[in-house]
């Protein structure tokens, strides 16, 4: 735990039960006397790609929950949202959230799972659309991939589930590992198409991908466990049929990172939000 100015900031990590792996995030449980800029200042202070502010407005346990990145607001973050979920969990035990969201309300369940709490978040509803020819060459020209490194089995698509992202499957890991990107260029073209990540993929089998995520327009540069592009690559897998609308997929994330994390993607028919799940643990 660390403050800020007066303000309780707890750090956790997200889609690992190492404090080393998954994602860290900084949780405020009391943001209540924080306005927009002191929000602003605590996330950029603690540099994580993104911190949870909670409120209580009414009292009763129902959390509104903004989210910023070093740079900006952000309208929903899943791994922000599962290591918020793990710490009220500690604080007050498992059970059923509801966070209402910039993006919309979020479902998440605690449960004590052989000892370790594990948080599952249920989508907004989720969508996909085409990306525009030019704006994927400018993609792939910002990424230095060729298209030819693309994995055509997975075709390109702007995905959402809480935030926009950019999906781009490669076709080797090799290339998944090889990155080093145009920052600048990136970014402006994630700015232009309202993104929030670029959503990079390898398939290792049918139900197994590795991912990482460029997040240049939260002021780093790869983002180490992606909840909500998690999300919304568990819609773009079933809205292309590429899995089927009852699975449960294993993204792994962070391993290039040297912050290994795995983030756990559950379809179920006739309900078109996806749930994402996953350990955490405190840090320090």
């Amino acid at each position: 735990m660390s403050t800020h100015s007066g303000t309780e900031v707890l750090r956790y990590t997200a889609f690992s039960a190492d404090p080393e792996g998954g994602n860290p995030a900084g949780i405020v449980l009391d943001a209540s006397g924080l306005g927009d800029a002191e929000m602003l200042a605590v996330a950029a202070d603690l540099g994580y790609s993104e911190s949870a502010f909670l409120t209580d407005p009414d009292g009763h346990g129902g959390h509104t929950v903004r989210y910023f990145s070093p740079k900006a607001e952000v309208p929903f973050c899943g791994h922000a949202t599962v290591a918020a979920a793990l710490a009220l969990a500690e604080r007050d035990g498992p059970g059923d959230l509801v966070f209402s969201t910039p993006a919309g309300p979020v479902l998440v369940t605690v449960v004590r799972e052989d000892g370790e709490l594990r948080a599952t978040l249920t989508s907004v509803e989720p969508h996909t659309e085409d990306a525009a020819p030019e704006d994927l060459a400018e993609a792939l020209a910002a990424l230095d991939w060729p298209a030819a490194d693309l994995d055509p089995a997975l075709p390109p698509r702007i995905a959402y589930a809480g935030a926009r992202h950019l999906v781009l499957a490669a076709a080797t890991r090799e290339r998944l590992a090889d990155l080093a990107y145009d920052f600048a260029r990136l970014e402006a073209l994630m700015r232009r198409l309202d993104l929030t990540t670029v959503q990079l993929a390898w398939r290792e089998s049918a139900t197994v991908f590795h991912v990482r995520d460029p997040f240049p327009v939260g002021g780093v540069v790869e983002d180490p466990a992606t909840g909500a592009a998690a999300a919304a690559f568990g819609a773009y897998a079933r809205e292309l049929g590429l899995v089927p609308d009852d699975a449960v997929l294993t993204l792994h994330q962070g391993a290039d990172m040297g912050r290994p994390g795995t983030l756990t993607v559950e379809l179920r028919p006739g309900d078109a939000r996806v749930r994402v799940s996953g350990t955490g643990t405190r840090i320090g």
